[in-house]
């Protein structure tokens, strides 16, 4: 009979280590909060805006009461301090507000998706957040496309938020929760409403599998397929912001992929030369060629209308140029400030349709020099981030990792679309920019560093050194 030696060779058998149920449930709780930064205006069409705002102030009070439970390691000197600066003017803007209850209502939101972000990024590491946003963009897809097939086969006609009666008048197909066109070849909207936001959360996903592919993940087959499906919404999403946002990715991502070929800070000088010429000469064209680029999509040479409503906004914005009419992101409806105010396909808009028109608006110049240090100072770290080889010693030939390409072709992503949507400034787009920002600073090295570690070390893992 075999018999344990009193000295052995190895270390005797042991089960694998395992993930703690608590940090199981704490990464779903994530995977949960980025949905719904993501999907935010699906939870407003299925519940209202009431049912959307108590899942929102229920679910930052919930991630509030993990942040003191669990204590996360921070550095509380790293903070986004732009972004931060940002949120507090537009907290200071309630005292001279032209709409307070609008003011007080969209602070919260913005109060709580700040918090999100900073609980999100400082709870995972960097490969757990882009697993995590994988995993979120997933359920979106899946929903979507599940919502879209429901109404064309189960109820065969377009639908109203919440499933509501279609009234007694005109409807716009604007005003359609689902317009039923996944038969019909007409754009699709999804569970958000609305193909303009479907888009770009399709691209962001191709990005964010293609990462996961790259970086090793598992279920290779599987991520191609969840690719497929993103492209084929973003295609059906007929999103003409979301092309150029797609090209301007792929510029992006070229340019760093050549920038990490060079051994040398002087090598990367022609290749920022040709950057911001191709940059500047593609914007340039695009305005130039406008007529005939958005008649190739089927779209108006005036941004379907948003033109004119730049043009009212800015009218009232230059009344108050310094420090704006107050905090409103998004404009509310109901308020009647807003209420009838610009009229787009017979309901009232809802935004500026421009990231720095409505900031301007809102919060002034001041306002907007802010928000533009908030971009300027994700960018750069972003950049930095994806283009420099990881080095925290003498060792100098670290391979790069492709996780660290994502806050750039995300950064890439909201400032196009920023040129004609508010969306950057809410929901994900804020998000995203506030939690990048964060997890850069406190963890410049993907799988090293205190936060890193720390969280590693809580699940019993071996801390890896990044690859």
């Amino acid at each position: 009979m075999a018999v344990h030696s009193k000295h052995p060779a190895s270390a005797p058998p042991a089960a694998p280590v395992r993930e703690t149920t608590g940090h199981l449930m704490m990464r779903a709780w994530c995977i949960f909060v980025l949905f719904q930064a993501l999907a935010g205006t699906a939870l407003v069409h299925a519940f209202d805006e009431g049912g959307a705002a108590f899942v929102a102030i229920g679910s930052g009070v919930v991630s509030l009461g993990l942040w003191f439970v669990i204590r996360p390691h921070v550095q509380w000197r790293r903070l986004p301090e732009f972004a931060l600066a940002y949120a507090l003017w537009a907290g200071l803007s309630i005292f001279w507000t032209a709409w307070p209850q609008t003011t007080a209502l969209t602070l919260l939101l913005l109060a709580i998706t700040t918090l999100q972000a900073l609980f999100v990024g400082s709870v995972l590491t960097w490969r757990e957040l882009v697993r995590a946003i994988a995993s979120a963009l997933k359920w979106v897809l899946a929903l979507s496309l599940a919502f879209e097939v429901f109404v064309s086969v189960f109820i065969g006609h377009a639908v109203m938020p919440g499933f509501q009666p279609k009234p007694d008048r005109d409807v716009d197909p604007i005003e359609y929760w689902s317009r039923n066109n996944l038969f019909e070849g007409g754009r699709l909207q999804g569970i958000l409403g609305n193909a303009n936001l479907l888009g770009p959360l399709c691209l962001l996903a191709i990005i964010v599998f293609a990462i996961r592919i790259a970086s090793g993940g598992p279920r290779r087959i599987l991520m191609y397929i969840w690719i497929g499906l993103a492209a084929y919404l973003l295609v059906r999403a007929g999103s003409a912001t979301t092309y150029i946002a797609a090209a301007a990715v792929g510029v992006v991502l070229i340019t760093i992929l050549l920038m990490r070929r060079t051994k040398g800070p002087g090598q990367r000088t022609p290749y920022y030369i040709g950057y911001a010429v191709i940059g500047l000469g593609g914007a340039a064209a695009l305005w130039l060629l406008r007529d005939w680029i958005f008649s190739a999509v089927g779209r108006d040479s005036d941004l379907t209308g948003r033109e004119g409503i730049w043009e009212v906004v800015l009218e009232k914005a230059n009344e108050r140029p310094w420090t704006g009419w107050g905090y409103a992101t998004p404009w509310n409806p109901s308020d009647p400030a807003f209420d009838g105010w610009i009229i787009d396909h017979g309901v009232s808009v809802m935004q500026a349709h421009s990231m720095w028109v409505d900031v301007y608006f809102q919060l002034g110049i001041i306002g907007l020099v802010l928000i533009s240090l908030t971009y300027l100072a994700f960018v750069w770290r972003a950049w930095f981030f994806a283009v420099d080889r990881p080095r925290w010693d003498l060792k100098a030939d670290r391979p790069y990792s492709a996780m660290s390409l994502l806050p750039s072709l995300v950064g890439a992503i909201l400032l196009v679309q920023g040129v004609s949507e508010s969306g950057p400034l809410l929901l994900w787009g804020w998000m995203f920019v506030v939690m990048f920002s964060f997890k850069i600073k406190q963890s410049p090295h993907i799988g090293v560093g205190p936060a890193e570690q720390t969280l590693a070390i809580e699940r019993g893992e071996l801390t890896k050194q990044a690859t």
